[in-house]
């Protein structure tokens, strides 16, 4: 199996490798402890306002010597950290920091990384900081440190962007690659957006569970924070993700076209080709997401509005304390037990007196009877194997028709030189429309699949399918399903099917459907589009 998460690994752990090697030349150098910095924590603190301090000065192209590192290690250190140094002391701290921590007293620093696209590990050179010699007043020769990029990529990491820029900035450098037409890279920013989309729609349940649990351990903070974040997340995002999706099918279909024989592509082109099919997948899914985090939205701010009202009517009542309000008191003043009925008198209230409700005369009277205690145990005796083969049959019924459906819908699809979409489906005849929606939720489960789906490749589900041994399912698997369908011999010439939803904003109605209840109702649902490509003879 290919693992389409671990093709940028190496650069992953290059990151991780620049904050390891750091913590390695640090750790367990006893020469810390006569500075006074006992504890990792302290350590890294310091070391990173050193990389702080230099990256100021190389941002702003001034010369950065150990004279002014040691006089920012020496007034940190007195000022802020109370460590009570000397200047020649802070000048051997900052000294020891750059040239032991940082530079590896001048030897070249390397992380193993393991690229799984070559399957072996590829050392990574690591530096932080670079030197460079300048001349101070004209003639004092000094030597000068700057970040490198390695450096300037390890501080910037730790500066964390605001939650409502993330999306935003994900999808600047997303639309950059597609107009270079860097699709490889493209998908990876693709792919962030849609997991920033998917980690926003869990903070929302998440704070969800915490409001019903208890509204007022939710601070106005984080609920005006998670607002603000959804309102990012939600606004312009779907007509930009409609938009990104329309230039990218564009450009599938400009690849397809110039190359009518797909087996005739170049492998960069081929590359290109798979690279804009994920593409068009994940902006579909997010489109999707879009939609949850609207709905959620909404949901959040209903809930979170219930929540606080119901406490509010709970500080109505007066409540009280039976320790502090009761055996507290008697403790302090014993005598006040002659008033303690007044205290207890609300809890030995006689019942109220009945009303007969004159509406109860005008109700069916059901008789009441008592009934014996051997009425109300019941023996239960049946085949366990009885009871599994009925089950099992229902199964199978049950995906019989999932089957049917499917099937008819192939075969009209055939019949219609391979492309039909649902609006010339909504007028069939009655038994047709048994067959292809046995019932409201089958349907809605079929078509729910396929616009998931998006593109199914026939020879990608065999391969799948010889490379892995799983057990036959019992539940509704669309790619089995398809699977069993194309390998039929009327079927075989099947390639490729491309589902998606058609941008005309048509509503497709399908009229007296029973649902799983046996009830008739009406569906509607959007126009869906289905195409089937055939092989090539």
């Amino acid at each position: 199996m290919e693992y389409d998460f671990l093709k940028q690994f190496s650069k992953r752990m290059k990151i991780v490798g620049m904050f390891s090697t750091l913590i390695k030349n640090s750790w367990q150098k006893t020469t810390w402890k006569q500075f006074g910095f006992e504890t990792m924590d302290e350590q890294v603190n310091m070391i990173y306002a050193v990389l702080l301090f230099i990256m100021e000065y190389s941002l702003r192209e001034q010369p950065c010597t150990i004279d002014d590192i040691s006089v920012f290690v020496d007034d940190v250190c007195n000022k802020y950290l109370k460590k009570s140094l000397s200047y020649e002391k802070s000048r051997e701290l900052a000294e020891f920091i750059i040239n032991i921590v940082l530079c590896d007293e001048g030897h070249a620093m390397y992380f193993d990384c393991f690229e799984f696209e070559k399957r072996e590990y590829k050392k990574k050179n690591i530096s932080y900081l670079s030197n460079e010699v300048v001349y101070l007043d004209g003639d004092i020769k000094r030597t000068s440190y700057k970040l490198t990029d390695n450096g300037y990529n390890l501080v910037l990491s730790t500066l964390e962007v605001e939650n409502n820029m993330k999306l935003t900035i994900h999808e600047m450098i997303f639309k950059m690659h597609l107009e270079r037409a860097t699709y490889d890279q493209a998908l990876d920013e693709v792919k962030n957006i849609f997991n920033m989309l998917r980690i926003q729609l869990q903070k929302i349940q998440e704070a969800m569970d915490k409001i019903r649990r208890n509204a007022l351990n939710y601070s106005i903070e984080d609920y005006e924070q998670i607002l603000n974040e959804n309102m990012t997340a939600i606004s312009d995002t779907k007509h930009k993700f409609m938009e990104y999706r329309r230039v990218v099918r564009n450009r599938v279909k400009e690849l397809e076209d110039e190359n009518i024989n797909i087996k005739a592509l170049s492998d960069e082109d081929m590359e290109k080709l798979h690279n804009l099919q994920d593409i068009e997948r994940y902006l579909s899914r997010s489109i999707d997401e879009h939609q949850k985090i609207l709905n959620k939205h909404f949901d959040l701010k209903d809930l979170y509005s219930h929540e606080l009202e119901q406490m509010s009517k709970m500080t109505l009542i007066k409540r009280f304390s039976i320790r502090n309000d009761l055996y507290d008191k008697i403790i302090e003043h014993p005598g006040s037990l002659v008033n303690i009925n007044q205290f207890l008198n609300p809890l030995f209230r006689n019942n109220p007196e009945k009303v007969y409700n004159l509406n109860k005369c005008i109700q069916y009277q059901k008789p009441l009877r008592e009934k014996n205690d051997d009425e109300e145990e019941e023996k239960l005796d049946f085949d366990a194997m009885d009871y599994e083969e009925q089950k099992e049959r229902k199964l199978r019924e049950k995906l019989k028709k999932y089957q049917s459906s499917m099937e008819f819908l192939v075969e009209r699809t055939m019949e219609n030189d391979g492309e039909i979409d649902l609006a010339s489906m909504s007028s069939l005849p009655e038994e047709q429309k048994k067959v292809f929606i046995p019932n409201a939720e089958m349907f809605k489960e079929i078509m729910v699949e396929f616009i998931k789906a998006g593109s199914i490749d026939i020879d990608e589900l065999r391969k799948e399918r010889r490379n892995i041994v799983a057990e036959e399912s019992c539940s509704f698997q669309l790619n089995e399903m398809i699977l069993k369908i194309a390998d039929e011999r009327k079927n075989s010439q099947i390639k490729r099917i491309t589902v998606r939803r058609c941008d005309d904003g048509q509503t497709v109605c399908f009229k007296d459907v029973y649902n799983e209840f046996g009830d008739r109702r009406n569906i509607y649902c959007s126009n869906v589009q289905f195409r089937f490509e055939k092989e090539m003879e």
